[in-house]
């Protein structure tokens, strides 16, 4: 029941009741529901942006969050076994890899480098979590980056290792003669004295003596380039070309097992000793030339001799003797 409100009118000394104009009651009314509806959407507003009051699509975006960052935690974890990795793959690449092949090493400012461009993580920016994925996404593409640059390397080593095996196939490695049918290693490289002119002059290989028809073998890998008697004093020779600027040749011989143009590998037998041409007895006398100059042919026997054999080999070409062509 509503209250009734009087006023005392001292005029007539009564209580008249006093009448609220209809307009007005109106106006309360509307005053009251905006009010109401005033209060109850910022209630609203608090209640879905209190975690108290969370709605199932809420709950399940909240999840989801979680989870993705706990990926992220993982993914940051296998990045930095994947850093420690590259590391050591770096530092073996850098201090064995490419010194053994004589290359110079890639310095961390080309490893190491980031982005330049600022805008290119501009999307991930703005976002609740964006620095979780800024980071990663930097540290993946860093690593990209940096496994590019190794892979490149690698592919660089493997190229140089490629080519290490050919060159350590045609070095001239091995002795042309083999000592089971060595009588002496009669003369070695440098000044020797001339046997037909006596007079002291450079001898420019090591002089094998053997039997006429011991065989002699290719040192090295390569291409037989000349099989002639054409040479001056060298009488029925062979040289070989075996790449990376290295040459040997072969003189005296009695006869030829190969022919120009034919490939020969280490070992193979390509004549025999003879003494045909200026030469005082049977003997393989033997050159290496390495871009164009003769070179000590003693400093390249690794590949059939003991360190021992080496050690008298290399007393025996040091004398400075008479030599045999």
């Amino acid at each position: 029941m509503a209250k009734v409100k009087y006023y005392y009118d001292s005029e007539n000394l009564a209580y008249t009741k006093i009448k609220t104009r209809k307009r007005i009651k109106i106006g309360y009314a509307l005053l009251f529901l905006v009010a109401s509806a005033l209060f109850g959407f910022l209630v609203f507003v608090l209640l879905i942006n209190t975690p108290y009051f969370e709605t199932p699509k809420d709950r399940l975006q909240a999840r989801e969050i979680e989870n993705l960052k706990i990926q992220y935690a993982i993914l940051n974890k296998k990045l930095d076994e994947i850093d420690e990795v590259a590391d050591a793959l770096e530092e073996r690449d850098n201090n064995i890899y490419r010194i053994y092949f004589n290359k110079t090493e890639i310095p961390d400012s080309i490893r190491k480098a980031g982005f330049r461009n600022p805008e290119k993580y501009k999307a991930l920016e703005g976002y609740n979590n964006s620095q979780l994925v800024l980071n990663t996404t930097k540290r993946v593409d860093k690593l990209s980056k940096e496994l590019a640059i190794q892979s490149k390397s690698l592919d660089e080593i493997l190229k140089l290792a490629g080519a290490k095996e050919n060159l350590l196939l045609a070095i001239p490695a091995i002795q042309p003669v083999q000592n089971e049918n060595l009588k002496r290693v009669a003369s070695g490289f440098g000044y020797r004295i001339d046997p037909f002119t006596k007079v002291r002059k450079m001898h420019n290989g090591m002089d094998f003596s053997a039997n006429t028809g011991a065989p002699i073998y290719a040192t090295g890998d390569g291409v037989v380039e000349r099989a002639d008697n054409t040479a001056s004093g060298y009488g029925n020779h062979i040289v070989i070309r075996h790449g990376f600027g290295y040459e040997s040749l072969y003189a005296h011989l009695s006869k030829y097992n190969c022919k120009p143009g034919q490939h020969v590998k280490r070992g193979d037998v390509i004549g025999y000793v003879g003494s045909t041409g200026r030469s005082e007895g049977p003997h393989c006398h033997y050159e290496v030339h390495k871009d164009g100059k003769v070179v000590n042919p003693l400093n390249f026997y690794y590949g059939n001799i003991s360190a021992a054999e080496y050690v008298a080999i290399s007393h025996m070409a040091n004398q400075e003797n008479q030599s045999l062509d």
